[in-house]
Order: structure tokens, then C-alpha cells, then sequence
């Protein structure tokens, strides 16, 4: 009966994954007891409880009120926005510049098309860690003093202490009204995307988009006070001010993924058949409204799902911020939280726990909507 039953392919097929399983589940328990004997051997507590205990340090850039009195639970969020932050202007920066030098690469100019290739050819080539030492050492710490600062247009300033910018003061209304008008523009942008309604409708709705945006960028620049930063003293105030460290690895993050993303973009626009672009062409629409009508469409399905290890590794690669002290997550909670505490399996497994959930986020989000451009094309 027995092997009557095992002659199954289905039943041979669970019963090997059982046993598969059963062997990982019983490694695992292995690991996790010599961890926890080695550990009170040593006198070394376990748990979570550290979290909770005062953090005894400071940081130089913190999205959230910190100080030396605040926990380490609250330096773990410190260093997680500042890691979110980091990754997301990155991203956008990445990919706008990349879809530039990709489409600049199949210029019919001869120029800007050698501009770009060397571009691609000399950032992709040089170690990122490379590259974020000579944005940090070589460019932004030799700038002048701030009574030195490079000043632009009397609004921004750039020094060796970082980058000051002027920041809007808006009243609770203010900002109400701005996230309704950045909804609504956000809704219209979702529409035209997926190719909702009529190309007349879907047109119109284009049009009420920039509209929207247009309308409360001179709203946004008429009604607000803004706080320009000016130089007291030793050093500028008011104002909002970027550190050299978060300057130095958004450039270099930025950059060296962009000659990345260049690449996917320049293959995914080769990969539309040429015929189809000649017989647009042969229609009447110009270059500009061919490719953006009819080649970056197609192109898409091609370009999505390595843009997404792009975004993925860019995401990963924001840890090498332990290297010019940018207090990220590996830095301020994998460094200096766990050199305090002695947490070292605790912490470690959150952060390595934060960067698959971040990860399994970006890679689910881009999935879906790389299925909704998909279906477009159906």
C-alpha cells in the first residue's frame, strides 16, 4: 500500500519538501541555540528591551527631534528616515537623469550622443565607494568657508558645512489647501498613466494636470513667506540646511545608478522593432511625439523589471553612508547603537529585517505597476 502511494509524483514531490523543511527548521533551531548558550556564557543579555534605555549620543542630521536623552528605539527611526530619505531623492534623481542619458545616447547629434556613451562608460566603471570619497573629500570639503560661500542668486548657499536653501513658512491652511491641489494633481497623473477614458478625455486630463501643478507652484511662490538663510557670524541661519555627508552621497548615489538606468533605457528603446517607428514617422507624427507616443510605451515593458534592480541596489547601496560618518541606518542603529549595547544579533537582524522589508516594498510596488503597463499593451 505504502509503495503503491509512494509511486505518486504529487506525494514523492510534498514529501521531499517536508523533509526539506524539516532539515532547515532543525539547522535553524541549531543556530539559535548555540547563539543564545554562547551568549549567556558570555553574560551578554538578549531581547529588545535596549530599545527602550537612554541612547547617550547625538546626530548630526535627524528628520525627527533626537538628543542625547532619547532612546535607542528612537535613534533606530533616526537612522531609518534618514536611510528613507537618502533613497527615495535618490531614485527620483537616478531615474530622471538616467531617461535623459539613455534617450541622449540614440541621439542622431554626434555629439551629445559621445557625451552621453562616455558618461555611461566612465561612472559605471568606477567604484561607487570611489566616487562618494571624491564627492565628499574632493568636492564639497574643499569648498570655502561659509563667509566664502558660493552664492546663488542671494538664495542658496553652498560651503564646506553643507548646502542652505530657503524654506517656505506656511500657515495649517496653507498646507491643507496644497495637499488637496497635490492629491488632485496625483489622481490626474494616475489617470493619464494607466490610460483611463478617451485619448480626447485622457488629453484634457494632461491638461488639467499641468494646470493644477502650475497653478499652485504660483500660489505656493505668492502666498508664502519664505525663510532665506543669511550668514550670522560664523556659520548661516534660517533657512533649511543640507550636511556635506547627505549632499556628497545623494550626488554620488544618484549618479553612478543613473549611467545604470541609462543603459536599461537605451536597450529598452532598441528593443521596439524599427518598422513601427518608420510608419509613425510616415504618418505624419515628429520624432518627439514618436517616441513618446509610441516607442517609450512599448519600451516600458522592457524597461521595468531592471529598473527595479536599480532601485534595489541603489537602496542597498545607501549602507556605504557608514563610510563619510552620514548617519543612515547601518551607521547610527549597525554601528553606534550596537558598539553601545552589545545587542549584536538583535541589531543586526532589525536592520537586516528593515532593508528586505524596504526591498520586498520597492520591488512589490514596481511589480505592480510593471503589470499595469503590461496590460496596456495587451
Amino acid at each position: 500500500m505504502i509503495a503503491r502511494h509512494l509511486g505518486d509524483p504529487r506525494l514523492r514531490a510534498y514529501l521531499w519538501q517536508a523533509l526539506a523543511l524539516a532539515a532547515v527548521v532543525w539547522l535553524g533551531a541549531i543556530v539559535v541555540g548555540n547563539t543564545v548558550a554562547n551568549l549567556e556564557s558570555r553574560g551578554i543579555a538578549s531581547g529588545f528591551g535596549f530599545l527602550d534605555r537612554s541612547a547617550g549620543f547625538g546626530v548630526t542630521m535627524s528628520l525627527i527631534p533626537f538628543g542625547e536623552t532619547s532612546s535607542f528605539g528612537r535613534a533606530f527611526l533616526v537612522g531609518l528616515l534618514n536611510t528613507l530619505l537618502v533613497s527615495a531623492l535618490g531614485i527620483v534623481l537616478a531615474t530622471a537623469l538616467g531617461f535623459v542619458i539613455g534617450i541622449a545616447r540614440l541621439s542622431p547629434n554626434w555629439l551629445v550622443a559621445k557625451l552621453a556613451a562616455a558618461y555611461v562608460e566612465t561612472l559605471r566603471n568606477i567604484p561607487l565607494l570611489l566616487q562618494l570619497f571624491f564627492w565628499y573629500f574632493a568636492v564639497l570639503r574643499a569648498l570655502p568657508a561659509p563667509r566664502g560661500s558660493v552664492d546663488i542668486a542671494g538664495l542658496i548657499f553652498l560651503n564646506n558645512r553643507g548646502l542652505y536653501l530657503p524654506v517656505p513658512v506656511a500657515s495649517t491652511g496653507t498646507v491643507i489647501a496644497l495637499a488637496v491641489i497635490g492629491a488632485a494633481a496625483a489622481l490626474l497623473v494616475a489617470a493619464a498613466a494607466f490610460g483611463f477614458g478617451t485619448p480626447a478625455m485622457r488629453g484634457r486630463v494632461r491638461l488639467g494636470c499641468f494646470a493644477l501643478i502650475g497653478l499652485g507652484a504660483l500660489w505656493l511662490i505668492a502666498s508664502l513667506g519664505w525663510d532665506r538663510p543669511h550668514l550670522a557670524g560664523f556659520n548661516f541661519r534660517g533657512g533649511v540646511s543640507l550636511i556635506p555627508e547627505f549632499v556628497a552621497l545623494v550626488v554620488a548615489l544618484s549618479t553612478y545608478t543613473a549611467s545604470f538606468i541609462a543603459e536599461v533605457v537605451r536597450a529598452g528603446l532598441q528593443s521596439v522593432p524599427r518598422g513601427q517607428i518608420e510608419a509613425s514617422l510616415a504618418l505624419g507624427l515628429s520624432r518627439r511625439r514618436t517616441l513618446r507616443l509610441v516607442v517609450v510605451p512599448q519600451a516600458l515593458r522592457v524597461i521595468f523589471p531592471p529598473l527595479t534592480n536599480q532601485y534595489l541596489n541603489l537602496t542597498k547601496n545607501s549602507s556605504l553612508a557608514t563610510a563619510i560618518a552620514y548617519p543612515d541606518l547601518v551607521s547610527v542603529f549597525g554601528g553606534t547603537v550596537l558598539n553601545i549595547t552589545g545587542q549584536a544579533v538583535e541589531v543586526i537582524v532589525i536592520t537586516m529585517a528593515v532593508y528586505l522589508a524596504i526591498s520586498l516594498a520597492i520591488a512589490f510596488g514596481m511589480g505592480g505597476y510593471n503589470r499595469a503597463v503590461a496590460m496596456r499593451g495587451t
